[in-house]
């Protein structure tokens, strides 16, 4: 096989593996984008914020099943190999995914509809639970020698690709349709889309082969071997989680929560709202890779603790500054500075997880840190904002919760050498 050969080899695979990242996230973008139609379709309510309380708590509500999904099939995949695994969770996401979008209002069902959304959101939530870290442990794995940054990196990547696909036919809808039809039926042509290309992504993980660190391991852990593991090395999934707690804030703020912000707060139109979100995508997309290549060059934790330190220091600042003169300038200016940030650090610290993981319980580690911190920083960040604001009758608020993540994400880098890891 000659070099170049190789090397389509090798980006196929990654293309094949960050398939089922697409499918997710593109999900959960989709249904945060339209969390105020979905509430009014699913959820009534008496008052407008109680309405889009109860879409986002949902939203939020697949986080809680993710650290359930972690180690459930966290250790199938520990035991089973990555492409079993990563197959499991595909077929799991897109059948929560198909349920969801043809699934009848409330005036049609009545108290099944809210009911069966959540079920919906619950699979999503377990399957999502493994997903990111088998994939990026899958890509850590194939990796050559020092790219394995670049390489994990892409695992964020093609999140943000559902990012900006999501964004852009929500640009596109909006364009084509009356705000009045969007809210009333068109939320449901993203959700089908999706469904669409569900064959497709299902048909480019089969081609997946196992990796080879895994093929080469003669002795593979049992489901009792592998919660072994992880209660034996809880110290370092805690420090991972704190690690993941200012990625997850950031994503979910500047992605699923930003045309809620944009339109419900800042009064902004939900095109304008949806533009920036497409942008911050695109953003993301080019610096999460740079992110990882540049801790390839220089280190995981120098890139982290200076990317985790100007968010610290800048985030209230900028959404102050943001909320006190709303534009789609200045927003569109806030959000790709946090953006940058944001990148560069989750394209470092996406791979220093899966190096600090032990390799018998690398998959269930991994992805139980990053659940975690998920569940308390990712998925309910939509909706701790929104109540943030209401309660302070301050729209930068979002800033210090920002800010707040940042601080816990530093303080397990500088705290996590106390410790004296297994390789």
């Amino acid at each position: 096989m000659t070099a170049a050969t190789g090397l389509r080899a090798k980006i196929w695979r990654v293309v094949q593996v960050a398939s089922g990242n697409f499918l997710e996230m593109y999900d959960f973008m989709v249904f945060g984008y339209y969390a105020g139609a979905i509430g009014r379709a699913f959820f009534p309510a008496d008052s407008e914020f109680a309405s889009l309380m109860l879409t986002l708590m949902t939203f939020g509500a697949g986080f809680l099943m993710r650290p359930l999904g972690a180690i459930v099939l966290g250790a199938y995949i520990d035991h089973h190999g990555r492409r079993a695994g990563l197959l499991l969770t595909l077929a799991l996401m897109a059948l929560g995914m198909v349920l969801i979008s043809a699934l009848p209002g409330y005036a049609t069902l009545g108290l099944f509809a809210p009911l069966l959304v959540v079920l919906g959101r619950l699979l999503q939530g377990f399957s999502a639970g493994v997903e990111l870290g088998g994939v990026s442990v899958y890509l850590s794995e194939i990796a050559p020698p020092g790219q394995r940054g670049l390489y994990v990196a892409w695992q964020s990547a093609s999140l943000n690709l559902a990012v900006v696909a999501a964004a852009a036919i929500g640009v596109a809808l909006h364009s084509a349709l009356p705000l009045a039809e969007v809210e009333a039926w068109g939320w449901r042509i993203p959700m089908l889309i999706g469904c669409l290309i569900i064959p497709a992504l299902l048909l480019l993980r089969r081609g997946l082969t196992e990796t080879e660190a895994f093929a080469a391991r003669r002795h593979h852990p049992t489901v009792r071997d592998i919660l072994r593991g992880v209660a034996t090395h809880w110290r370092i999934i805690l420090l991972g989680m704190l690690m993941v707690t200012i990625s997850n804030a950031a994503f979910y703020l500047l992605t699923a929560y930003t045309p809620t912000f944009g339109s419900a707060v800042l009064h902004l139109s939900s095109r304008d709202a949806l533009l920036v979100t497409l942008c911050v995508g695109i953003t993301n997309v080019v610096c999460v890779p740079l992110g990882g290549a540049l801790s390839d060059r220089v280190g995981r934790r120098p890139v982290m603790l200076a990317a985790a330190g100007l968010i610290l220091l800048a985030a209230y600042p900028l959404l102050s500054w943001l909320a006190a003169a709303p534009s789609l300038t200045r927003m569109l200016e806030v959000e790709e500075t946090l953006a940058v940030l944001y990148a560069l650090y989750n394209g470092a610290m996406i791979v220093h997880v899966t190096e600090i993981m032990p390799f018998e319980v690398r998959t269930a580690g991994f992805s139980l840190a990053y659940s975690l911190s998920q569940t308390l920083f990712g998925g309910f960040t939509p909706a701790i904002c929104t109540y943030l604001i209401h309660v302070s009758g301050n729209p930068a608020i979002p800033g210090a919760w920002l800010s707040f993540a940042a601080l816990l994400a530093i303080g397990a880098l500088l705290a996590f050498p106390r410790f004296k890891l297994q390789p």
